[in-house]
């Protein structure tokens, strides 16, 4: 599936999540049996692990249809980068989407300069880039750094190797989106 139709696919999934006109395909027993043997993801959705944040859920996909990476802050670290090349370079995929969303804890905890024990810190750490490109933009510094977070991590990706090349050879598309937490509706940024 070529990038623009899988992010319009989405939209339009998230269109459904948000009129409550789910359709709820690729759920049943026979979806199950049909993916078993092999993997056709037509999306990586590289996404917060705020539990009120669930992609299949928020974009109305089901078994086999997005290839999802959760961490807190949707940071990227080397783990979650070979993850994403592995869907695009293995499995085809055309369209990475970054996902951060409202109020996200992570980037409040960076914001906030919280002397967090234990590996929290790897985090904050991660985050702490886009929070200082925030800081100086008019507006609320959390809103403002969950974008920035957006921004970075598509960033990170676009001037990674081999997805670098993947990108410049139209093979990949990378988005930016947030999720709006009191209404559902996902908006692509850029």
């Amino acid at each position: 599936m070529k990038a623009d139709h899988a992010l319009e696919k989405l939209i339009a999934g998230n269109q459904r999540y948000v009129t409550h006109q789910l359709v709820h395909h690729h759920q049943s027993s026979s979806r199950m049996r049909a993916i078993a043997t092999g993997q056709h993801p037509f999306a990586v959705i590289l996404g917060c692990a705020d539990s009120r944040v669930p992609p299949e859920i928020i974009f109305d996909q089901g078994l086999g249809d997005l290839f999802v990476i959760r961490v807190a802050g949707n940071i990227l670290d080397d783990a979650i980068l070979g993850s994403i090349e592995y869907a695009a370079e293995e499995l085809g995929t055309s369209l990475v989407l970054v996902l951060g969303h409202e109020r996200c804890g992570a980037v409040a905890a960076t914001v906030k300069h919280a002397d967090i024990p234990g590996h929290i810190s790897t985090l904050l750490n991660a985050i702490q880039p886009a929070v200082d490109r925030a800081k100086d933009e008019p507006g609320d510094l959390l809103d403002n750094a969950v974008r920035a977070n957006i921004q970075l991590v598509v960033e990170q990706l676009k001037s990674s190797m081999p997805v670098a090349e993947l990108v410049q050879h139209s093979r990949l598309k990378i988005v930016g989106a947030q999720y709006k937490l009191d209404c559902g509706t996902v908006e692509v940024l850029f």
